[in-house]
């Protein structure tokens, strides 16, 4: 995605987009259709080796980036992930992974340490189901009970929930907000599968039902985690951000080389000058598309003032223009882009569901509103 790479981030590239290339294949995916868990046995361990869990990591805690910019390093491996609407929980243990790290990492370094290696899969538990379905509602209920902490409520929809082992809850409190690392088998959790219009992620409806953990179980203070919760859903928002960035630019490839193959009347399609202009929109949306992402992805990296605004901007703008782009790819390909058997079905998917999560285009819109007019008072 990035106009230019360093030597490191470019070698961490090719080695995903080699180990996708042989384990990611359009027949591959449509095969995990009926998978339990959307990838194959040892898939995620070998993403991990290479690196893909440990780049928001700090070092100390067994981390580290190829960079110094451990976020734009992995949106790389998001962008090219997309590129094949690849599987894999890369979103959740990546914000899980991210939290753990920043607490302090002893409290929940073993758990920590199997994450960063693929031995297990870790989810972030945030988005809630209607009434409370809207971006930023939160009212699941943790509260402190002596050296306990009890969580009840429910979550909805939440990656890989039936893969995991751990979860990491974010609740309310009577102060703010708390996160709790609560183990999948923990008395009182329910996990109920839900249908996704991917092929390949899986998620659930996970129910709380007065769980109780120890206090060490908390990530942070109880009441004091609103920051680190919404440095959480920035990282979330690149990282959706870029993959359906990736997908968009593979089906828009492959819709150009449709229409320069595709003969009709003696002329390939691409030659007629109706499908050009459409094909003009669809290349200004994705160019614009990168760029944002781009920038979005350098203010989260870096902490900037602007970081929650731009990545609204770009889940935004991608969430729209992305599902734009793909109907177009789909109706440009005629009767054969609606076809199980056509590859382009399965970036529309991708696109639409990373759409969909952690906010849609007109909340973010509406939060956008609201950032600017905070930041509009604080002046």
């Amino acid at each position: 995605m990035l106009l230019k790479l360093t030597s490191d981030q470019e070698l961490l590239r090719e080695t995903t987009s080699r180990f996708l290339d042989e384990h990611a294949s359009p027949d591959a995916i449509r095969r995990l259709r009926d998978d339990a868990a959307g990838f194959a046995d040892g898939y995620w361990r070998r993403g991990a080796e290479l690196g893909w869990t440990s780049l928001l990591v700090a070092e100390e805690h067994g981390g580290g980036s190829v960079s110094g910019h451990g976020l734009v390093d992995l949106t790389l491996v998001a962008y090219e992930i997309g590129r094949r609407a690849a599987p894999g929980p890369l979103v959740p243990c990546s914000v899980v992974a991210a939290a753990l790290s920043a607490s302090g990492g002893e409290a929940h370094a073993a758990v920590l340490a199997h994450l960063i290696a693929g031995e297990s899969i870790a989810t972030w538990c945030h988005a809630e189901p209607r009434p409370n379905d809207r971006l930023g509602q939160v009212a699941l209920e943790i509260r402190r009970d002596g050296g306990d902490v009890v969580v009840s409520g429910v979550k909805r929809p939440v990656e890989a929930a039936a893969q995991a082992s751990h979860l990491l809850v974010t609740g309310r409190t009577a102060s703010g907000l708390a996160q709790v690392l609560v183990p999948a088998d923990a008395a009182g959790v329910a996990i109920t599968p839900l249908q996704s219009v991917d092929l390949t992620r899986r998620f659930a409806t996970v129910s709380f039902d007065r769980v109780r953990v120890p206090a060490a179980a908390l990530v942070g203070e109880l009441g004091g985690a609103d920051r680190h919760v919404e440095r959480q859903l920035q990282i979330a928002l690149v990282l959706l951000v870029a993959e359906s960035v990736g997908a968009m630019q593979s089906a828009f490839d492959m819709t150009v080389q449709w229409a320069q193959d595709r003969y009709s009347f003696g002329r390939p399609l691409a030659s007629y000058q109706a499908l050009k202009h459409r094909f003009a929109d669809m290349k200004a949306w994705l160019e614009a598309s990168h760029a944002i992402a781009d920038a979005a992805a350098a203010a989260v990296d870096a902490g900037s003032p602007d970081a929650a605004e731009l990545a609204s901007v770009a889940k935004a703008y991608v969430g729209e223009h992305g599902a734009e782009l793909l109907q177009d790819c789909v109706q440009l390909h005629g009767g054969i882009g609606v076809t199980f058997e056509h590859d382009v079905h399965l970036f529309l998917r991708r696109v639409t569901l990373g759409r969909a999560l952690h906010g849609t285009p007109a909340e973010h819109r509406r939060r956008i509103t609201d950032l600017l007019e905070r930041g509009t008072e604080a002046a």
